[in-house]
């Protein structure tokens, strides 16, 4: 009984020092606060859970999406750049609410003549730019490319009441559209084509020197708007940058073009036999057998000699899709294509590309090859590709998605001259607009409101991908480099410190509506694919972060998530409590940046030190009445000696060892760690956000030992942290995030003592 009272005066008097020191730290005297905690829950940033979207970050037991299924006839007016279209939707109405409108999308309006969306944009009259660009801005006439809406009718044929504001139409019921029933009405519309060159449109034409065009179209006809149980009607307006949230739904499409134009588009081609030559439809069979090296579809040379004519005749190209959110497609007389089998879960899905000469060789050579590896690492991090296929369309300048097809840059020379910069930014827009087919064309997120969602998720994906690649084809990619990985522009944590440590007043956090970020490419991109990738590697790890990821990306196929799904299902999964990363990270601009304070070293006495005393006379502890403890001496102090050092090691760890509790045997002693020296090393926090410690302790025979504290460490104090550190070899150096880890802003502080020079630091950050 008197043995367990020493001890317990003893876990006092620790306590109590520990908090004292704690309190010391503190600039300012205790007061009333309200809870700033970095670790506080995330209650009243995230919506109540309801019956529609569990708390786990599962659809609830009522989750309900809409659907609209189209059927339309297309026609391709090569000469003057013009399409026609009529399409039938049928939408059902699976919401338990009553409708009285429909919304519908007219994003071609943007390029209407009267398009707002120029207007919205404040830049002044700069003092110098491009003649290109002063031409497009002060000097050009407006391209008139929104849409001619001629006919909206129901089913039996009677005009429908309907109003177009900028890109939205609201279309008039004749009778509410109660639950669980649907509605069909018919659009007949028009619109001229936009060079897409020419102001870097989604969606358009390339013109060449010869005359011919290679047509990407999307956004092409009068879509729905997503109704569910987040907002109502999603009906914000497109200003030309937030994409699109689209209901999933079935796609017949027949679309006529000029009978030399190669065509491909969204879902499977119904009549390959009556659009194919007899010759391309043998090679397309050839290619479903192929799982090492594309085949030639359509040849180069072929290509070439189609540009020379100019067909008249025409031929309809029919296409249908089940379960897509949009429809894309592509045309030209002037294309090459090719394709290949890839097996994932299971089944062969195709991977093709199509381009024009000026492709080549570079598309020849790696385009699929990307596709497929797309194919392989997105599978492999979420589900298995539920598709047939998956298309990448070479066209200049762009890099835009749509189910199944997408169009990508990456053009040699004149020449077909290429240069590693071309050759790498080529395979990752591949791998990145592919990649879109799962998110969010199959985790089907509001693009419009959460940019990032869909832009940052499948950015940190990529690369995924972009290593695997680099790792599959590594002596190919080379080139002139000397690589020992993919040259990845975004995933590592040192890539987005410039954007992190800029000037806060043009940074907006994550959690903010796309069209009203600045920097958007490393607000939307960046900054949310390297946090994915820091909870990845450094916070999670891999297993328990990959688990995680696949169970959100299989709970939201098909489906419509929001940013608290996500984050409710990444830790649901994992076991992890990361609240306090999501505010940090996405809810706010602060960044990481840790340093070392004093590093201190302590040595063991017999005496009762100084701190000892001081802590027991205002407990009122008389000293005679103290349990036995290992008294510590921090070196440097009034009250170190250097004998405490001692001269041999081993008679130290037995004058250690004479402090240890009664309770142990002498061979139980004998087992024990004999440090001879003890470390307190202070960690200081001048940037806002929580983040592992992680510490890289060099010693004394050149060996190095790496130690990460979980950011909890920081949960009582989040200016500093002291941590001890006890060991048999003399420390010589510490650093902080020693592999650029936590997206640190600022490494020079990061070292002990601080002349230790850092060149890894360097290194890692060019």
């Amino acid at each position: 009984m008197k043995a367990i009272k020493f001890l317990f005066l003893g876990m006092m008097l620790v306590s109590y020092g520990s908090f004292a020191q704690e309190a010391e730290k503190q600039e300012e005297p205790a007061k009333e606060h309200a809870n700033e905690n970095k670790f506080r829950q995330l209650y009243q940033e995230f919506s109540t859970p309801n019956q529609y979207r569990s708390a786990s970050g599962a659809p609830g037991p009522m989750y309900y999406q809409q659907r609209a299924d189209y059927k339309m006839d297309i026609k391709l007016d090569d000469a003057n750049h013009h399409i026609n279209g009529y399409e039938t939707i049928t939408y059902t109405n699976k919401s338990p609410d009553n409708l009285d409108y429909l919304w519908v999308q007219l994003d071609q309006n943007v390029r209407a003549k009267d398009s707002k969306s120029p207007l919205i944009e404040g830049s002044g009259v700069p003092s110098a730019t491009t003649p290109s660009n002063f031409a497009s801005t002060f000097l050009k006439e407006p391209f008139d490319g929104g849409f001619n809406i001629t006919k909206v009718l129901d089913s039996k044929g009677k005009g429908l009441t309907y109003t177009i504001n900028q890109t939205m139409m609201r279309v008039e019921l004749p009778e509410t559209l109660k639950p669980g029933k649907s509605f069909e009405f018919d659009i007949e519309w028009d619109y001229n084509i936009n060079n897409h060159v020419d102001g870097r449109g989604r969606s358009g034409y390339e013109e060449f020197p010869d005359g011919n065009r290679a047509y990407v179209i999307a956004q092409f006809y009068p879509r729905m708007a997503v109704y569910n149980d987040v907002e109502g009607w999603q009906n914000s307006q497109f200003w030309g940058r937030d994409e699109f949230a689209l209901p999933f739904g079935t796609f017949e499409v027949n679309i006529t073009v000029p009978a030399d134009h190669w065509l491909d588009g969204t879902g499977v081609i119904q009549n390959k036999k009556d659009v194919y030559s007899k010759t391309e439809m043998n090679r397309y069979e050839q290619a479903t057998k192929s799982y090492d090296k594309p085949v030639i579809l359509r040849t180069q040379e072929e290509a070439e000699k189609m540009a020379q004519g100019n067909a008249t005749a025409t031929k309809t190209w029919k296409l249908k899709a089940d379960y897509v959110r949009d429809f894309g497609w592509t045309s030209s007389r002037r294309y090459i294509a090719d394709a290949m089998a890839v097996k994932v879960g299971g089944k062969d899905i195709m991977a093709v590309s199509i381009y024009p000469p000026e492709g080549n060789p570079l598309w020849e050579q790696w385009s699929t090859y990307a596709v497929k590896q797309t194919l392989e690492s997105y599978s492999r991090m979420t589900f298995d590709y539920p598709y047939p296929k998956a298309i990448s369309v070479h066209a200049k300048n762009q890099g835009m998605e749509y189910p199944m097809i997408c169009w990508n840059y990456g053009r040699p020379d004149e020449n077909g001259v290429y240069s590693d910069r071309t050759k790498y930014g080529m395979i990752s827009v591949i791998i990145h607009e592919v990649g879109h087919n799962y998110f969010p064309m199959i985790v089907n997120s509001d693009e419009r409101q959460w940019t990032w969602m869909d832009e940052g998720l499948n950015t940190f994906v990529q690369y995924v991908a972009e290593q695997d690649f680099g790792e599959n084809y590594p002596e190919a990619l080379k080139g002139d480099q000397d690589l020992d990985k993919y040259p990845s522009r975004r995933g590592p944590a040192a890539a987005i410190v410039p954007y992190m440590g800029g000037d806060q007043r043009f940074i907006a956090p994550i959690m903010t509506k796309g069209i009203n970020t600045y920097q958007f490419g490393s607000n939307a991109y960046a900054k949310p694919a390297t946090g994915l990738n820091i909870l990845r590697e450094t916070i999670m790890g891999r297993d328990l972060f990959d688990y995680a990821f696949r169970t959100y990306s299989q709970r939201w196929m098909f489906k419509h998530p929001t940013p608290e799904d996500f984050f409710r299902t990444m830790e649901d999964a994992s076991a992890v409590d990361l609240d306090w990363f999501w505010r940090g990270w996405f809810y706010t601009t602060q960044y990481t940046d840790m340093a070392i304070g004093e590093v201190d070293r302590f040595y063991v006495s017999n005496e009762i030190n100084a701190e000892t005393k001081k802590i027991a006379e205002e407990r009122g502890i008389p000293l005679d009445r103290l349990p036995p403890l290992v008294f510590m001496v921090k070196e440097g102090s009034e009250e170190f000696d250097e004998n405490l050092k001692g001269k041999d090691p081993k008679e130290e760890a037995v004058a250690l060892n004479e402090y240890l509790m009664d309770n142990f045997t002498p061979e139980e002693r004998g087992m024990m760690k004999s440090p001879k020296y003890f470390y307190q090393v202070t960690v200081e926090k001048p940037g806002g956000l929580v983040m592992p410690i992680i510490l890289e302790y060099t010693y004394a025979d050149g060996s190095t030992e790496m130690v990460t504290h979980p950011a909890e460490i920081w949960r009582y104090n989040d200016k500093e942290v002291t941590i001890s550190k006890a060991t048999m070899k003399e420390v010589t150096k510490i650093v902080i995030d020693p592999n650029l880890e936590t997206a640190d802003v600022d490494v020079t502080n990061n070292t002990w003592p601080q002349e230790a020079t850092v060149d890894k630091f360097e290194e890692m950050k060019n």
